[in-house]
């Protein structure tokens, strides 16, 4: 295969000043509306980049679950790699990039822990099997084989069989608080479209950068 070559040339449209809401998060969720009515699979899903106790980034794809001026809200185990990196260094980063609408939003700032209740009532909106996994799975830490976790689903599920499954004490939500979010529309020739909202003491200024 050669890689090299693989490329795309986006055409679909520009991205102009006059086209942004001068609110970000309005903005953002008019994008996230489209890639909705457009059919895209997970839609919400986005790269979240953390940066380890030692300095290691890393990143992996989670779900977004809520957005408010408060911010991006996506849940987790509190036994994962990713939270270890946020309570060594509350900031991180989320990519979403939407290929056939040729879009990608780019967010950075800090992040602080939901609370129990935002936390609760998630969970207790999500299917009863992944309830149970939640309890089944301490993530990101070793494990024997398959067979060891689907023994530990059969355990947990046996345990919580006709009842409501509780919220675990390890697991919740994280809610990140932009400092920055670029909106991102590809260009012909890559000279694509790449519109910064920036955070400052009373308003987001919005500036246009170079591809």
């Amino acid at each position: 295969m050669d890689i090299a070559s693989l490329r795309e040339d986006y055409s679909q449209r520009h991205l102009h000043r006059a086209d942004l809401d001068p609110d970000p998060f309005a903005q953002f969720s008019n994008w996230l509306a489209e890639a909705v009515a457009a059919g895209i699979k997970d839609p919400n899903a986005m790269s979240l980049a953390t940066v380890s106790p030692g300095g290691q980034p890393s990143a992996r794809t989670v779900l977004l679950k809520g957005v408010s001026h408060a911010g991006f809200l996506f849940f987790t185990s509190y036994l994962s790699r990713k939270a270890a990196d946020l309570a060594a260094n509350p900031r991180a980063g989320l990519t979403f990039f939407w290929p056939a609408l040729e879009r990608q939003v780019v967010i950075e700032g800090s992040v602080h822990k939901s609370t129990r209740e935002e936390a609760a009532t998630y969970f207790h909106s999500r299917p009863v099997g992944s309830q149970l996994g939640a309890w089944a799975s301490h993530q990101s830490h070793p494990v024997p084989s398959r067979d060891f976790l689907e023994q530990k689903l059969a355990e947990i599920t046996t345990l919580y069989a006709g009842q409501e499954v509780p919220l675990p004490d390890f697991w919740g939500g994280y809610w990140l608080t932009p400092i920055a979010i670029e909106f991102w529309q590809g260009g012909p020739s890559r000279i694509h479209d790449r519109l910064l909202y920036t955070r400052t003491p009373d308003a987001w200024q919005i500036t246009r950068l170079s591809p």
